[in-house]
């Protein structure tokens, strides 16, 4: 899980555990239910931490959620960053990015639950995943591999895609989530601009190693 600068003494250290364990909680109920009704006692036990200890942190249980799920796009942002570093194409980190999203599903399922279910609203945040994939973008319409169009609309295009096939990845299991994700990689490409055959090319192209 993301985390900040290490906390320079024993209280904070441990008011910064406090507030980690809650946000895991957080991102624990939004990945098995995505029910935000859970009281907050509920969320308290399940952190083990005392009840008081909640609004030291937190003024609502809606800024917590808020919380858990900017903590989980950070973290798929990072990951995101660790595997696809040495990448300079734009085209390239744009279907690398579907394929390696498609792959979480499995290896990942709790963050990918709560980007499932709560990604849409954090499509245009201004942190996470979001700002990393407008970076890809104005890059690669800068350097003409994109159709140059409004940055904001094409993130829309793009994010909204990238939830869909997290839906589709858990919505039907059956599925060859791999071949799904290169063909969606593959349109995405066009969309943006790319020819067809490169478009073809790129969205299979060996992925960076996983290990």
């Amino acid at each position: 899980m993301p985390t900040s600068a290490p906390p320079s003494n024993r209280f904070e250290r441990r008011r910064a555990e406090t507030r980690r364990a809650l946000i895991r909680a957080a991102r624990q109920i939004l990945a098995e239910t995505g029910d935000t009704s859970a009281s907050i006692q509920a969320i308290a036990e399940r952190a083990d931490v005392g009840f008081g200890s909640f609004y030291n942190h937190f003024e609502s249980k809606a800024e917590l959620f808020d919380s858990a799920v900017v903590d989980a796009l950070e973290e798929f942002g990072q990951n995101s960053d660790e595997r696809l570093a040495g990448i300079d194409d734009p085209a390239e980190l744009v279907a690398a990015g579907f394929r390696l999203s498609a792959r979480m599903a499995d290896s990942h399922p709790e963050l990918m639950q709560v980007l499932r279910r709560r990604g849409l609203g954090h499509v245009h945040s201004e942190n996470g995943l979001a700002r990393r994939a407008l970076r890809d973008l104005e890059v690669g319409m800068a350097s003409g591999r994109f159709t140059t169009v409004d940055p904001t609309v094409a993130l829309s295009a793009l994010g909204g895609t990238l939830l869909s096939l997290v839906e589709l990845r858990f919505a039907r299991p059956d599925l060859d989530g791999d071949e799904a994700a290169v063909n969606l990689a593959e349109m995405v490409l066009r969309m943006l601009g790319v020819p067809p055959d490169e478009a073809h090319e790129v969205a299979r192209r060996p992925l960076p190693d996983l290990a």
